[in-house]
């Protein structure tokens, strides 16, 4: 059985790499092609998606059973992958089904790459990242807005050069909106002085300014259950943005490696009708750039941060949200770790 100590550094680095046994998304919908395979990465493994026939996706590791060039390089065959270098055919299940070069090569029929379950919803495509690829995969939890027709919107995503944990901590943490973002279109106004409060949800927790509702980027709701973890947020709308009141921020965050994550997020309003198609206008035409804007903001602070920020950070009351967050991925990963071990889950930790 592993010491305290062992076992506080098994958690730290499963919670670096990201929590397994959950659905995160890896692309757009638009990036996955039946002409073409595309390349990614998720908790440092190397994936390759592509679209079959029927516009269903595949995903399977990015190496060929060969030489181990990427398959992410070749071409898709016939609904299969072809690899680049010397033509190994590789299907949806990561079985070899030709090998070109030598007919009734004995690599053909064996199944030799790890597959990966999917799920496209809401223009994103996501993979369900498990211990074992026989791992059963629960429910993809999504907020309703993504299903909910009332709503509209768009999807960005975008990679950032760092640790996916920093893209949490920022997205938890309501009081740096009117000071990192103090010049943007939606949020330069409100109190630079607050005290912030933590709401614990069956599934999550919402943390909020106390003292102004609807100035600035004042609460987050994080929900986090068995299958994946979202966050969702409201930026306040000035009438110059035209209809649909505030815009809703849907939130995920997919960690690629040690210092690299993939965001996702959908930019939502409730609107319908002839000023639904005016806002998707206005957005497009005005509003999308300034928004962009606002994310770089955010990613080159959090590149700029030492990898070790975390062990000499001082933290005060605006961090309530940070630290519970925090303690929610300590607890899901041990338990996960323990799971393994084929212990029993010490729930006084």
């Amino acid at each position: 059985m592993a010491t305290k100590a062992e076992m506080r550094d098994r958690i730290e680095a499963r919670i670096n790499e990201g929590l397994r046994d959950k659905w995160y998304p890896v692309a757009k919908s638009v990036e996955i092609r039946s002409d073409r395979p595309y390349g990614t990465e998720a908790q440092g493994e190397k994936l390759v998606l592509w679209r079959t026939a029927d516009g269903s996706i595949r995903c399977i590791e990015d190496f060929c059973p060969h030489r181990g060039a990427p398959l992410s390089f070749g071409e898709v065959h016939e609904g299969h992958i072809g690899c680049r270098y010397h033509g190994i055919i590789v299907d949806g299940t990561g079985t070899v089904q030709r090998v070109p070069a030598m007919p009734d090569c004995p690599m053909e029929g064996s199944k030799v790459l790890r597959a990966y379950q999917v799920q496209e919803v809401a223009d994103a495509v996501f993979v369900f990242l498990s211990q074992k690829e026989t791992d059963t995969a629960p429910d993809l939890p999504l907020p309703q807005e993504l299903s909910n027709p009332n709503w509209t919107g768009f999807l960005c995503s975008a990679v950032w050069d760092v640790n996916y944990r920093y893209a949490l901590d920022n997205l938890a943490d309501p009081m740096h909106g009117c000071f990192l973002h103090a010049e943007s279109f939606t949020l330069a106004f409100g109190s630079k002085q607050d005290i912030l409060d933590l709401d614990r949800k069956e599934a999550g927790f919402k943390v909020s300014r106390v003292g102004q509702v609807g100035e600035n980027f004042d609460w987050v709701q994080f929900h986090i259950e068995e299958g994946g973890m979202f966050c969702f947020l409201d930026i306040p709308y000035p009438p110059a943005a035209g209809p649909g009141g505030h815009m809703r921020i849907l939130g995920y965050v997919t960690p690629m490696g040690p210092r690299r994550c993939k965001v996702f997020f959908w930019r939502m309003r409730e609107v319908s009708g002839t000023a639904r198609e005016s806002w998707r206008f206005l957005y497009r035409a005005r509003l999308e750039e300034r928004h962009w804007n606002v994310l770089e903001q955010d990613r080159v602070m959090l590149e700029g941060m030492p990898d070790d920020a975390r062990t000499r950070e001082r933290l005060y009351q605006h961090d309530i949200g940070v630290a519970h967050l925090r303690r929610m991925l300590t607890r899901a990963a041990r338990s996960q770790l323990e799971a393994e071990d084929g212990q029993k889950p010490n729930a006084a930790e």
